[in-house]
Formats: C-alpha cells, structure tokens, sequence
C-alpha cells in the first residue's frame, strides 16, 4: 500500500506530531471526504506500508523525525512544492531561500533520488505572466541542480468554488490571465529545457492540453514506475480510480482532511474556506486517531 500524506492538507507543515503519533501506534482513522460517517481504520504498520509519499511545501519540522522513520524501515520520498510566488497569491509558503535550503537539506539526508520538485500549479496572471515562470522556474532549477532529478509541472485548475478568492485578488490588482495553448506554447518548451538543462526529467501533473509536443511528458506524482525503480518492488501502475480523469497517479491511500491546511494558497481545491481550516486546525488533538475530530468517533473499517 502506497499512503499519501498527503494531498489533502500539508501534514509535514502542521501535523507532525500527530503523524509520528500514528506511526508509533500503527494505525490511524480516516474519514469519506464524501461520506463524513463512514471511517476507515488505515493501517500505518511497516509491514502494510510499501511506501509513504509526503506532499510538502514545508517539511522542516518532520526533518528531525526522519532518523526514526528510516530505523523503523519505512520507505519514503518527498514531492516538495517550490514556487515562490508574491505574497497576495500564496501567503503562508515559506520565503523562497528558506524552502530552496530546506530542499536542498533533505535532499543530501536522503538522496536526490527520493525528491521531486513540484513548480505547481502554474497560474498566470498579470503579476506572474509567462515572462515571470520563466525567470522564477530557471531560479530554482538552477538552485535545486543535484538535489533532484524530477520536476513535475501543472497548470492551474480554476474550480468555481475559488471565484471569491480570485475577486479579492483582482481587488488588490492581481488578475487571471487567458491560459490558452498558445501562452502555454510559450512557457513549456522553454521550462522542459531549463529542466534538462539542470539535469531533470520534466513532467506534467494531469495535463488537460497535448504537451508532449513541447518536449514534456504526461507523468504523475505518485508515480508507480518511479516508486517501483527507487525500492525494487513492483507497485500497480494503473490509475487510481479515485483521482480526476487526467490524473494519472498510482492507487494510494490518503491519511489527510480537507479543510485543514493553514498556508493559505488562493488557487488551493483543498481548502474551501480558511477560516474553518483555522478552526479545525485549533480544534486539532495530535493524541487523536484522526486529523480532526470524527463524527463516530474512532472507531472504523480497517483498511
């Protein structure tokens, strides 16, 4: 079993006490997104685990508990989002030099290999048009050459539910740009040879435009062939049957909640509404089985 930690929420950012607490018990209680009521019990024993894939744009405060994850034999890597965009669009990431060095930390404690960097999503807007990805994505390949030999790309998915979120940006003079193919046409060629430059394969996270053509491929972040070369296992390559259409990730497990992250990204699908992340995250027990309280309790179906 593959277990996300987690595409949800930044559990290295602000869970780490509450996640090694499951390791230690083994186990945790995940509630249905859909379905608050119904709660699985989540092994998180070695044996049951193939691989943890934490999704970060933080992980300076689970550094310290990596040791004990490694002696207690658990496989993992890290897909790290770096973009370093203006405060107005994503306020609660750390300063770019911070997370370049953090990166570059982890990277030489557990090998370039167990890292991707994630420059995701790309959102263009008059504040950070293609002229800006172009000189922000050349900045941190060029800090992160060695340290890692993924990128994995994205562009900006704009659900409805963000339109308040772009309206308040618009107000403070930061508006969308039309994302067309031909914007893109631009940008992609000129990313895919930074990254090769840099000694990176450069791919995109679920691409709803042909971007094989602008030299990058359609790739995945939790990657099955990728997982299953770093550790000689063989892992399902097939698509997990719960993410979107283009997605092209390998079946996994995510032990996160929505509603729960407190970085505050304008773009973020994750959270609908920063306050109640604010108030889940206060009403956090990191002694509990689950990220937040359950409705039933923490019982649930094993899995």
């Amino acid at each position: 079993m593959i277990v996300s930690v987690s595409r949800r929420t930044d559990v290295p950012s602000f869970y780490t006490e509450w996640f090694m607490n499951r390791i230690r018990a083994g186990w945790c209680s995940v509630p249905n997104p859909f379905n608050p009521a119904q709660v699985s019990r989540v092994s998180l024993a070695p044996e049951d685990v193939d691989v943890l894939v934490f999704w970060t744009r933080n992980p300076r405060p689970l550094l310290d508990f990596l040791p004990e994850l490694e002696a207690r034999r658990y496989r993992s890597v890290f897909l790290y989002t770096i973009l370093g965009y203006p405060r107005e669009i994503d306020p609660g990431s750390p300063p770019l030099e911070t997370a370049l060095k953090t990166f570059r930390e982890l990277s030489r404690t557990i090998g370039p290999g167990r890292m991707a960097w994630r420059y995701d999503p790309i959102l263009l807007t008059n504040a950070t048009g293609v002229p800006y990805h172009l000189e922000r994505y050349r900045e941190i390949a060029e800090a992160l050459e060695g340290f890692t030999h993924r990128s994995i790309v994205s562009i900006a998915r704009i659900y409805r539910k963000l339109q308040r979120r772009l309206d308040r940006l618009a107000a403070r003079g930061i508006r969308l740009l039309p994302a067309g193919e031909e914007s893109f046409s631009h940008l992609l060629p000129r990313l895919a040879e930074t990254a090769h430059g840099c000694g990176m394969s450069i791919q995109a996270c679920a691409p709803e435009i042909d971007v094989e053509h602008f030299g990058i491929e359609r790739g995945s972040c939790i990657d099955g062939p990728w997982l299953s070369r770093l550790f000689g296992l063989d892992f399902d390559t097939g698509k997990d049957a719960g993410q979107r259409k283009q997605c092209g990730c390998a079946p996994s497990r995510d032990i996160g909640m929505y509603d729960s992250c407190l970085t505050g990204c304008a773009y973020c699908y994750a959270t609908s509404d920063f306050e109640r992340a604010k108030a889940n995250h206060a009403a956090h027990d990191s002694r509990a089985p689950s990220l937040l309280p359950l409705r039933n309790g923490p019982g649930g179906r094993k899995e």
